[in-house]
Formats: structure tokens, sequence, C-alpha cells
């Protein structure tokens, strides 16, 4: 059981389920989210709203849908077995694959910490004229007193508040707009790649499927485990799981649509190239109205804030995993992992000189990286050994086997579309 959540009575506490128990539940599926509405998806977003209009919705509907499964299916995994992916990925394959498939997985937890802190630096330079490495380093501190001092119960519920005031800013940006939605609609859910869009495509991709969020949920939905010896409480858990899932994924779903929307209605219908997120808020005051871009750059803010918490604690999640140990704060693995995520990171944003196109390259490699975690979470998920009776069933697996060949097929494009 994890660490973290040691205080939890798993043997003897048999709790009771009812119509208003799932509230309590709805939690982790939210700090996933906050990962997918992060810095690194308003750079995609935006570029994917200019650049084509409504064009590329289509990838956030697919690429949610794609989430809700991935995100289940992990989440399922914690919770049948008590351990997150980076553990069952170390007990349960060979030494050179589990650490060859975290390795990247760290590397991508950089990644991801590199565009959620460079957000939260831009955000401040919105606000304040702070510069992006000064502003970086305020991030960061902030992120680790947070990390390293607070309980995860009371980091959850900052998320969740955070989520919300992402959500309602964009609720008042759409406000300001007039949106063709029978156009949104057909996008929604019609498939089209414009040429010269494959580097957006993938970004968006990466920018909403994303390997550290995998880890994280397998550790963070033991915080509502209670009785791992009785199959009834494990089957209303992955129940209220998958509620929490869906319900979490689909603000996330209607927040990166906002923004792409967002971006068609007021950058590509005047026919404004943007470059940078700075950019795109300095626009909005004219277009929309000054409160317009402050609330851009406040949402902006709390996205960076938020998603730099969650992926630290994902880099913690993978590291300790490598040792096959759970998440804890109070280990040093744990404490090493968060601490690579961040400040590798924070190195990084010292060295890069566009952080807009950083923030696009950033997702493109989570996305190269994302085929190695499915096919991993793919075969632990399918194998008796490792799930026991929650194995996956036969159309489970199939369904999880042409989730991966999509991602694995739009990244050779991607690679194609280089030469």
């Amino acid at each position: 059981m994890l660490s973290i959540f040691k205080n939890i009575d798993n043997k003897n506490h048999k709790p009771t389920f009812g119509a208003l128990k799932i509230l309590k539940y709805i939690g982790p599926g939210l700090l996933v989210t906050v990962g997918f509405i992060d810095p690194g998806n308003w750079a995609s977003n935006i570029a994917a709203g200019a650049d084509f209009g409504f064009t590329l919705l289509w990838m956030v509907t697919m690429s949610t849908i794609m989430l809700i499964i991935l995100q289940h299916n992990v989440a399922h995994l914690g919770i049948a077995t008590g351990l997150c992916l980076s553990e069952a990925a170390t007990l349960h394959t060979p030494t050179f694959v589990s650490r060859t498939i975290l390795g990247s997985a760290m590397f991508a937890s950089v990644s991801t910490s590199l565009a959620e802190i460079l957000g939260g630096a831009i955000a401040l330079q919105m606000l304040f004229g702070i510069p992006i490495p000064t502003g970086a380093i305020i991030v960061v501190l902030f992120v680790g007193v947070m990390l390293f001092t607070n309980s995860y119960a009371l980091i959850e519920k900052i998320i969740i508040a955070f989520v919300s005031i992402i959500g309602l800013s964009f609720l008042y940006e759409l406000s300001l707009v007039q949106i063709d939605w029978g156009q949104a609609g057909i996008c929604w859910f019609v498939p089209s790649i414009p040429e010269g869009s494959i580097l957006i495509v993938m970004s968006v991709l990466g920018a909403v499927v994303m390997p550290h969020n995998l880890f994280l949920h397998s550790e963070v939905i033991q915080s509502r485990q209670w009785n791992l010896e009785n199959d009834d409480v494990i089957k209303k858990q992955l129940d209220y799981e998958f509620v929490d899932t869906l319900v979490s994924m689909l603000i996330g779903w209607a927040i990166n649509s906002a923004m792409i929307i967002l971006a068609a209605t007021t950058f590509y219908t005047h026919g404004v190239k943007v470059d940078e997120l700075q950019q795109a808020q300095s626009m909005l005051g004219p277009l929309l109205g000054n409160n317009a871009g402050v609330v851009f750059a406040i949402a902006l803010l709390f996205a960076g804030i938020a998603s730099s918490i969650t992926s630290g604690m994902a880099g913690g999640s993978i590291f300790a995993g490598l040792f096959s140990e759970p998440y804890d704060i109070k280990d040093n693995h744990s404490r090493l992992g968060i601490g690579l995520s961040l400040l590798v990171a924070l190195v990084l944003i010292f060295i890069i000189g566009n952080p807009f196109n950083a923030l696009i390259i950033s997702q493109m490699i989570l996305s190269i990286q994302l085929p190695f975690t499915i096919f991993l979470q793919i075969y632990l998920t399918s194998s008796p050994k490792v799930m026991g009776k929650y194995v996956n069933s036969k159309s489970t697996t199939v369904l999880m086997l042409l989730i991966g060949s999509i991602v694995t097929f739009l990244n050779v494009l991607l690679f194609i579309s280089f030469f």
C-alpha cells in the first residue's frame, strides 16, 4: 500500500456506498486532468486554433477518448494490485526493459515539468513583468514547498480549486466571442490533417495523452482504497473510479476545446499568427477587452503551478518505482525523483531560446515516449500474473492495442514529416 496513504486502514475499513459517496471519490481524476490543461496544452491548442481554425478539434476528441480508456485501465492496475505503473514494471518485467522504459518516462517527466514551469513563468511575466528565468525560479520554489511540506489531501483540494478557476476563466473568455457551433461540432468528430499540421497534431496528442499521467493516476488512485482483500469493495472502487475518470476527462476535453475555439475565433479569423503565449495575451486585449488578457494570464498561472505540482509527483512516483517503492514524500527516492523532474527542467529553461517553440516541442517529445508507456501498460494489465482475476478482457486488450497502434502510426507520420 502507498506510504502516503498509510493512514488508511485497508483491512478493517469497509465503507458504505451511496449516491453522495461518489462525490468523495472525485479527486484523483482531476489531478490527471490538470496535467492535460497545462501550459504545453495552451501552446499546442492556441497554435492549432490560430493556424487551422476549428479543423483540429477532432484531435482533442480522439485524444480524450484514448485518455479515458488508458487512464481507467491504469487506475484499474493501481486498485487491483496496490502497485503504481512504475512499481509493477520493476517487479514484473526484465530489468533492462523496466529501466529503459522508466528512464525514458523520467525524461518525459522532465519535458513535462519544463512546459509547466515555463508556462507559470510566462504568466508571471504577463502579470507582473517578471523575467522568465526569475519567474521559473519562483514557480519551482513554490511548487517545491507545496510538495515537500503539504499532505496529498491538501494538494488534491488545491488542484481541484485551480482546475475550477481555469474552467471558469475560459467560460468567461468564450462568452466574449461569436462562435459557429455548427462548424465546431463537425470538426469535433470529422478527422482532417491539413498540410503542414502534423507537428501540431502530434503536440496536441502529446499534450492530452501524457505518459507521466499514466504513472501518476495509478499512484494517486490508491488514496481511495480501503480493502484490497474484499472483492465487493474493489469492484465498487472500480465503478467509482470510472465515474471520477470520465467526469474529470470530460472537463479537460471541454477546457482544451475552449482553448482551440478561442484561438480560432480571435486569431484565425483575423489572420493573426501566434508565435508566443505573451502575444496571444496581448492580442486578446484589443480584440476582446483588457479583462480578457488579464483573465488569460491568471488562468495560465494557475495551470502552470498546478501542473508543475502533478508533474513533480509523477517524477517522484516513476523514480521511486525504479527501486520497487511507492511514492512517499518522506522517502529519499521519491524526493530525488521530484528534484530531478523540476530542477533539470529549470536548468533547461535557462538554456532554451524560444519559449513558445519549447512548449510545443516538449509536447511532441511526450507523444514520442507515449507508445512505450502504453505497450508497457497493456502488457501488465493483460497479465493474469499481475492482475489476477482483474486481468483485462480480450476486448479491452484489443482496444488498448488499437490505441497504441494509432499513437505509433502518428509518430511515424511525424518522423516522415522531417524528411
